[in-house]
């Protein structure tokens, strides 16, 4: 039987296909919501590349295992009927595992509800060439799939790990958090249901679709589009993520860098920025723990030679006098009662804030995920967390004359005293 891949997997993978064929990557983020087809490329990919290489098995796992049955083993089972290879497949409901008759290879379903046990998982021949997470975001974070990965990924050359899941609303999520960390041998991917054939899906998922559009956009952009809408109580929402070229850098001419002291539990976290016309363009950090001065002295000296001044959390004088000692142009932050909060503020009104995200992934990581806290009672409180906002204080820092000088412009048009 001739296979037709076109008629199996939506174009919008193509090109995902391609780098699964070719081992471009090792780690394959696809991210969509309801009908994007994502798990059912997933399930194509598994069986085409076990029949493909006689070496390889596949362990594919969803987080907790009563849900096996009636997702990914019956993805699995679809996708071998779809392929025309149903006969040369055995599955074997009752040890959760589906076997290659050619060669006894196997795919193994597994639950993560105890992460331990998988370390006793065994194939009989070859290594477990393919690992499928599917619903990512129910696992409990990156701690737990580094676990996994690290049990299963022995004994071979190449690997094909694949992350199926709908993002979270909220950008604190973990899984949210992670597809922003660059990594050179991980590839995201986003789809929706937009980009398959309506023949596929069926007239009345488009109805559906198309309805809850009207009646609630916000859930339909969560649901169908894939995306991270949030949970209303996001502080910066004119955030854009994307990289900051060379050329765009050698012309900024209003540098701006600041500092917030950390050692131990908090990280160093330094900055550098350009501000201009209600746009602020981050574009440097080194964001570390166990850094000391002379240590940060030093890496702030190789990253680059500029003019401003370093503004410095002025709550550690003696780190500022040691800086200054080192050879670097600081002084601490002129600090007052609301600085914080009007600091917040102002930074949230800006008409842009724009990161790179491969330059300053820590930095993206804490402006997209900034969140105000809820009570017991579910609702959000009036104040702003005091966690994982160590690069957010530095640009704060970084901004501070900027900040006093919008202030007074304000009170003068007022009319108070200055």
């Amino acid at each position: 039987m001739r296979i037709v891949l076109s008629e199996l997997i939506a174009p919008s993978f193509n090109e995902v296909h391609r780098h699964i064929q070719n081992g471009d990557y090792t780690h394959y983020w696809l991210r969509g919501g309801r009908g994007s087809t994502k798990s059912s490329f997933a399930g194509i990919e598994i069986i085409l590349g076990l029949m493909k290489h006689p070496d390889r098995n596949a362990v594919v796992m969803r987080k907790v295992k009563a849900n096996l049955r009636s997702s990914v083993m019956a993805q699995l089972e679809w996708a071998a009927d779809k392929l025309g290879v149903s006969e040369l497949w055995q599955m074997k409901a009752s040890s959760f595992e589906m076997v290659y008759k050619k060669t006894g290879q196997q795919i193994l379903f597994c639950g993560a509800d105890d992460p331990h046990k998988l370390k006793s998982k065994k194939v009989r021949d070859g290594y477990v060439g393919y690992i499928w997470y599917e619903e990512l975001d129910e696992f409990y974070g990156m701690n737990e799939i580094r676990s996994i990965n690290q049990s299963l990924m022995r004994g071979g050359e190449r690997f094909t790990v694949l992350y199926t899941y709908n993002p979270p609303k909220s950008a604190c999520s973990w899984v949210n958090r992670e597809a922003l960390v660059p990594r050179g041998d991980r590839y995201c991917h986003s789809s929706t249901y937009l980009d398959v054939d309506e023949s596929w899906l069926g007239r009345q998922f488009i109805i559906e679709a198309e309805h809850l559009k009207m009646h609630n956009i916000d859930l339909y952009n969560h649901e169908y589009m894939g995306m991270v809408t949030g949970t209303g109580g996001e502080v910066f929402r004119n955030v854009t993520l994307r990289g900051i070229s060379d050329e765009e850098i050698a012309g900024f001419d209003r540098i701006k860098r600041g500092i917030d002291f950390g050692y131990a539990a908090d990280p160093f976290a330094y900055v550098v920025c350009q501000y201009h016309n209600g746009r602020l363009f981050v574009f440097d950090e080194i964001y570390k723990t166990g850094l000391s001065n002379s240590g940060a002295a030093r890496l702030i000296k190789n990253g680059g030679q500029y003019g401003s001044f370093i503004v410095c959390d002025s709550a550690e004088p003696k780190s500022i006098r040691e800086l200054r000692e080192l050879g670097l142009r600081v002084r601490g932050a002129k600090k007052g009662p609301d600085s914080v909060e009007y600091g917040i503020k102002f930074l949230s009104t800006l008409d842009e804030i724009v990161i790179d995200n491969v330059r300053c992934p820590n930095t993206a990581r804490e402006f997209t995920s900034y969140e105000i806290e809820r009570d017991s009672n579910g609702e959000f409180k009036s104040c702003y967390p005091d966690r994982n906002n160590h690069a957010i204080d530095a640009v704060r820092y970084a901004l501070e004359d900027e900040m006093s000088a919008k202030k007074a412009r304000v009170i003068n048009r007022r009319g108070w005293d200055l």
